[in-house]
């Protein structure tokens, strides 16, 4: 009998396994579980709005108690969210909460899915949401998912009335009632079934919810105990809930592991009310595939006798289970012995599907098989050969007949044998591609929704097949195939870099492919305020041997020297730096877009390098435009030191820097050892008193430097969380309470205020270009000693004035601000420098 051992390159979707590993978990426990899966047909999907708006218990429950296939569609990758640990903001912020719901879901055993929707940020009603939304598209992709993972119970996070206190969270629930209908009408988003068909789930349900002071829980609600503990892997739902939810680390959501009973809620809200269990109506056996009762019995004997001293022995009867699967419900023939619906054939076809894919994994995790492709270099520039090493070892031996291996490109590699090829025990087994055997890298790693320009409230999807992955579907893999006992199993492995950190051991990281150089503009912001010259900085790096030029596009209204400026005899991994000098071409305010332009080995390209590193995910590559912003503007500035105190992340200190001020950042020993009399100001970072503990400590020492004559300026604080509750003077709260809208009217209350006039008169005309909101965690119950000269509110509801509160302290001067200069000084808003320039600058009497 033949047995072929081919290997394939070709572009999967992603699969759902550890990134510290290639190869899906093996251990005893692991299996154990997934032999009991083998019996469960059936599936449940989440849905919600953000990152970390997910119950983690209730799907480590579903996924590894009941078994079920699980899944979370999150509608947003949480963009408009914040940072605790860095200052990636935006899209870069919701690459990173990507990655921590992938980690996540490597913990509870879900599965994870988006829509292309962005998060714009904290809104107030569904209604704004919504208008930031395309509704018919997010709501195509929900569709869109719901067809492909076939849930037989939808569960929203939030109801449709409000309870969630986001608007984001309220639009998720109407878009799933109207999802859970759509999804089964053959008359909606018709262009999908060319490749999936309708689905009808059995119910919808809300899974309500006891937070702080909202309980949405009553005792008639349908309820399940998701607070069991699970023997094989030694743990209990909440303590599994607890490792998922602590993978949230730009939220700052690492929690406490709970134990013991643990009770979950749910209200119906369309289809069947279940009464007894969450599944009531459908069946989850194999009963739910005609003449599939038969494969329960063969399941049951397995899961009989196996054994964990020799799970090796277990691979036959799985091989032939995974032949009667294919008779039973994966053939055309099987098909033809049942008179089924279209409906009723595509989950015929879909559970054989996933069962074959559970069977492959088993079978490989008994036989104790590991395999994995990676490349010898971390990154390849587009064109370039990729050199693979592929890799197979297993603990038993493991006879086959031939050996044939496939990079990609049409050329076999070969090994037969008169009496087979034997893959010894307990032996690993390498094999190299190089040179003409090697795969061309064609195509740069760029996350899919970020290939093209996007606006406020969606990513620009090119290819709406890929929409719902959570990462590129089309990203390099080594496909692996097996002959064993007579049957052909092929397997899929994501193509990586594997190194050794001195520190960490094995490190596993994506694979990236770049174009031949990338160029980087130091800053994203140049800030002018006079005719005067700046040096552009622009720092590129090669991926390749190349030579070639680089050059900034003209921009009118923009003086640009020189024109261009060569490059030879480059090698790979080379990084240097050029300058330009750039001028704006007379006074006028203007604000311009600058671009750099790379050709390279007979490529053009105008991109960048951003890489965002962490160790609890993979480092992310990306590539954005490589483009920097210019903004004249008339502004005036006074004093020259600034002392900063570091918060939860933000880039204040870069923006300031742009401006002309000497930015230092200041440490505890500083603040409390040292004269700060020589700062001109001293700014908290963003949620400082929430992070930086010591500052307890130092606020003594900061009050009396503003009561000598300092000017101290303290950023946005969340209410929940405060080192201290005297972050001033005098006293004021913190709250929960927000202007949403980045285009609100601000009304100047106080028009002789001097943080409105000196050095730079500000008018509402400065409140005009802002980004994505203005105000968050404002203040109330201020002492009147406090000026509060603005005030603002989002429409329909009534003005306040805690975005801005100012007093006279001593001889200096206490700003507490939650405007979110934090997002606007690193857009290059103009007004929102004009106005924090003034904070920082009291008048010399």
């Amino acid at each position: 009998m033949k047995r072929s051992l081919p290997l394939i390159l070709t572009g999967i979707l992603f699969c759902y396994t550890a990134f510290a590993q290639t190869a899906p978990p093996t251990d005893i426990g692991t299996i154990q579980q997934n032999l009991k899966k083998l019996n469960v047909l059936g599936s449940v999907l989440y849905i919600a709005a953000h990152p970390d708006d997910e119950n983690t218990r209730l799907l480590a429950y579903l996924a590894q108690e009941k078994h079920y296939r699980t899944g979370y569609l999150s509608l947003t990758r949480g963009d408009g969210g914040q940072n605790l640990i860095g200052t990636e903001q935006g899209e870069l912020l919701g690459l990173t909460r990507t990655q921590e719901l992938l980690a996540a879901r490597r913990i509870d055993g879900a599965e994870q899915f988006f829509s292309r929707v962005n998060d714009f940020g904290f809104s107030k009603t569904p209604e704004e949401t919504l208008k930031f939304w395309d509704k018919d598209k997010v709501l195509g992709d929900m569709v869109w998912v719901i067809r492909q993972f076939r849930p037989d119970v939808m569960i929203c996070r939030f109801p449709t009335t409000g309870e969630g206190g986001h608007g984001n969270h309220t639009a998720s629930a109407i878009l799933a009632q109207e999802a859970f209908s759509a999804a089964a009408d053959p008359k909606k988003y018709p262009e999908q079934l060319k490749y999936v068909q309708v689905w009808q789930a059995k119910r919808l349900l809300w899974n309500t919810f006891n937070f702080g002071n909202t309980n949405t829980t009553s005792p008639d609600q349908f309820k399940i105990n998701v607070g069991g503990y699970n023997s094989l892997l030694g743990k209990g739902y909440g303590e599994i809930a607890a490792e998922s939810r602590s993978s949230h680390k730009t939220q700052g959501f690492g929690s406490a592991k709970q134990r013991g009973d643990a009770f979950e809620y749910f209200k119906t809200i369309l289809g069947d009310a279940p009464k007894t269990d969450l599944m009531d109506g459908v069946t989850t056996t194999w009963a739910r595939v005609p003449k599939g009762e038969a494969l329960t019995a063969e399941i049951n004997a397995i899961s009989k006798n196996f054994s964990s001293d020799a799970p090796q022995a277990s691979v036959p009867a799985l091989v032939a289970l995974l032949n009667k699967v294919d008779l039973t419900i994966g053939t055309d023939k099987a098909l033809q012995t049942v008179r089924l619906t279209a409906t009723a054939a595509a989950d015929y076809e879909y559970w054989h599907k996933q069962k074959t894919k559970e069977l492959k994994d088993l079978i490989a995790a008994c036989a104790g098989l590991w395999f994995e492709a990676y490349a010898k270099e971390p990154s390849y520039a587009l064109g370039e050969k990729i050199e693979i090493v592929a890799q197979i070892y297993t603990p038993n031996t493991l006879p086959v007949s031939a050996l044939e291996i496939n990079p990609g490109n049409g050329i076999l590699r070969k090994v037969t044998t008169p009496h087979g090829l034997i893959l010894e025990s307990n032996k690993l087994t390498s094999y190299t591609f190089v040179d003409k055997e090697a795969p061309v890298a064609d195509k740069i790693t760029q996350p899919y929704w970020m290939e093209s320009p996007h606006g406020i409230g969606a990513y620009k999807i090119n290819d709406d097949l890929k929409v719902g992955n959570p990462e590129n579907p089309d990203a390099p893999k080594v496909t692996y195939t097996f002959t064993i006992a007579g049957k052909e199993i092929s397997y899929d492995r994501k193509l990586v870099y594997k190194y050794t950190d001195p520190a960490r051991g094995e490190v596993y990281q994506p694979l990236v492919i770049a174009p031949p150089v990338t160029a980087d503009i130091q800053n994203k912001v140049y800030i002018y305020n006079n005719i005067q010259t700046q040096t552009v900085q622009v720092k590129l790096k090669s991926f390749t041997n190349t030579s070639g030029s680089i050059s900034l596009k003209p921009v009118e209204g923009w003086k640009i020297s020189p024109a261009k400026i060569d490059f030879t005899g480059k090698k790979k991994g080379d990084e240097w730096s050029v300058a330009f000098s750039v001028t704006p071409a007379n006074g006028k305010t203007n604000t311009a877009v600058l671009e750099a332009v790379v050709s390279a080995n007979g490529q053009t390209s105008s991109l960048g390098l951003q890489q965002i590193r962490y160790q609890h995910i993979p480092t992310i590559t990306l590539f954005p435009p490589a483009q920097a912003k210019l903004v004249n503007l008339d502004i005036k500035t006074e004093g020259k030191r600034i002392g900063y105190i570091a918060g939860a992340g933000d880039l204040v200190p870069e923006a300031l820097q742009q401006v002309g001020y000497e930015v230092h950042v200041l440490s505890e020993n500083e603040v409390l050892n040292t004269d700060l009399s020589g700062y001109d100001a001293i700014v908290t970072g963003v949620r400082a008193y929430n992070v930086n503990e010591r500052l307890s400590y130092e606020q003594p020492k900061l009050l009396e430097y503003v009561k000598n004559g300092g000017v101290l300026v303290v950023q946005y604080n969340n209410n929940n969380g405060l080192v201290t509750q005297q972050l001033g003077p005098y006293p004021f709260r913190v709250v929960n309470e927000r202007v949403t809208n980045e285009d609100a009217p601000v009304t100047i209350f106080d028009a002789t205020n001097p943080v409105l006039n000196y050095p730079n008169k500000i008018t509402a005309d400065d409140f005009k270009g802002w980004v994505q909101e203005r105000s968050v965690y404002m203040v109330n119950n201020i002492d009147p000693l406090y000026k509060a000269p603005l005030q603002m509110n989002d429409p329909g509801q009534s003005a306040q004035n805690g975005s801005l509160i100012v007093a006279d302290y001593g001889k200096g001067r206490y700003v507490y601000t939650s405007l979110v200069f934090f997002r606007e000084l690193p857009a290059g808003v103009p007004g929102a420098y004009r106005l924090f320039i003034n904070l920082l600058s009291k008048p010399k009497k």
